[in-house]
């Protein structure tokens, strides 16, 4: 019986301490009840061991549905966290794999450009002469009708005024401004751009005229002479800037230029040293 009154007392106590029994039984009510139940147990009615068995497990319901919300939220707040953690992870992760992907097209870019200069250099045996100088184009300033590009060798290397600017063999342009570690070089499609050249068996001599396009244009003909498609061009030297001799493009039957490279697609280009009449600069 005292190992009755014991588990009951123990019970009261907890169902007192939650917070939540408040909501479901009044303070009056279990001091009321607990008097009256301690005074029909001292007298050992055997009535009593069910009604208190039924009483104990109500009050265990209640205290377990009371201290419900401090076992939830501890974990509610631990779960929490671990959202966030995780989601500081993952943005982490996530620009550690933004940084990733910059390095491997930064590593494509050097690698398609080690590429494009190694089959440059190989095209050319003549490379590795002391008259020939390798440049990259760094820019490339075009407009409506003026075109040159900019290169990362200058002064510095020896380069000047009037050196011929070459994309393999072919003729592309000249340089007309130099700086310390860059020059200016004008393209036969500017506007611009003179050359004396020659082509044809007969040795036709005229000027090949930048018109601002990618095509320049034949001028300055022999009277009623009528050009034909697909005759090679070269430079004729007379105007002791270029050597006799750079291939040029090759004419169609508008009068017009089609020239040996693309200078938009210029990544790297050659300057003849060479070729150049140092005592007119």
């Amino acid at each position: 019986m005292s190992s009755s009154r014991d588990d009951f007392s123990i019970a009261f106590r907890s169902a007192l301490l939650q917070r939540g029994a408040a909501q479901k039984f009044s303070l009056f009510f279990l001091i009321i009840l607990a008097i009256s139940i301690f005074f029909l147990d001292s007298y050992g009615f055997s009535f009593m061991k069910p009604v208190r068995a039924i009483i104990n497990d109500g009050i265990y319901r209640v205290s377990l549905v009371a201290s419900s919300p401090t076992r939830f939220f501890p974990q509610a707040t631990e779960g929490i966290t671990e959202l966030i953690n995780i989601k500081n992870e993952n943005k982490k992760l996530k620009n550690e794999l933004e940084a990733f992907k910059q390095k491997e097209l930064k590593v494509e870019y050097l690698t398609n450009q080690n590429k494009n200069l190694k089959q440059f250099l190989d095209s050319d045996e003549k490379l590795f002469t002391k008259n020939i100088v390798v440049a990259k184009v760094l820019l490339d300033k075009s407009s409506p009708y003026l075109r040159s590009i900019i290169i990362n060798r200058g002064s510095k290397s020896g380069v000047l005024k009037g050196m011929a600017v070459l994309d393999k063999d072919y003729l592309v342009g000249r340089i007309v401004e130099t700086n310390y570690l860059s020059s200016r070089v004008l393209l036969l499609s500017d506007l611009n751009s003179r050359i004396p050249v020659t082509f044809g068996e007969d040795g036709i001599q005229a000027i090949l005229k930048g018109t601002g396009s990618s095509r320049p244009m034949l001028e300055y003909l022999p009277e009623e002479y009528v050009i034909e498609e697909g005759i090679d061009v070269f430079t004729s030297g007379k105007d002791r800037i270029f050597f006799p001799g750079s291939p040029v493009g090759t004419t169609n039957d508008k009068g017009e230029v089609i020239l040996f490279s693309e200078s938009s697609q210029l990544s790297f280009v050659k300057i003849d040293k060479g070729k150049h009449h140092k005592e007119d600069f």
